[in-house]
């Protein structure tokens, strides 16, 4: 059975930093696409950025460029969001997110494992 388990979220002043933990249990995640998804009240659940984990190729998003590093650690099974320069507008439940393929998508549904979610808020 996968699992998907997010940690380190938590309250923080604009500016600072936060890293994200997703431990991933039940198989191994050679061959597939890890997501990171964020979803603020209110809003839609949208992609912040995603890691090949064969490859450790990444993409982001726009509003993240620069300030968002997705890592993954293949011993530990892991993958890692690192947020520095946090801004208000980041404040939101990040969920970390599978996906069997070769290829990184940005849209929720397509994503076969999800984790639970952990809160991010940063104040100004």
């Amino acid at each position: 059975q996968v699992q998907l388990v997010e940690s380190g979220g938590g309250l923080v002043q604009a500016g600072g930093s936060l890293r994200l933990s997703c431990a991933a249990s039940g198989r191994t995640f050679s061959g597939y696409a890890m997501g990171w998804f964020r979803q603020a009240p209110g809003k839609e659940r949208e992609f912040v950025g995603a890691i090949l984990w064969t490859y450790e190729t990444t993409y982001y998003v726009d509003s993240v460029k620069g300030r968002f590093t997705i890592s993954r650690d293949n011993a530990k099974n892991t993958v890692y969001l690192q947020m520095n320069r946090l801004k208000p507008e980041d404040t939101a439940i990040y969920y970390c997110a599978a996906r069997r393929g070769s290829t990184y998508n940005t849209v929720p549904r397509d994503y076969d494992y999800w984790g639970q979610g952990t809160q991010v808020t940063v104040s100004s």
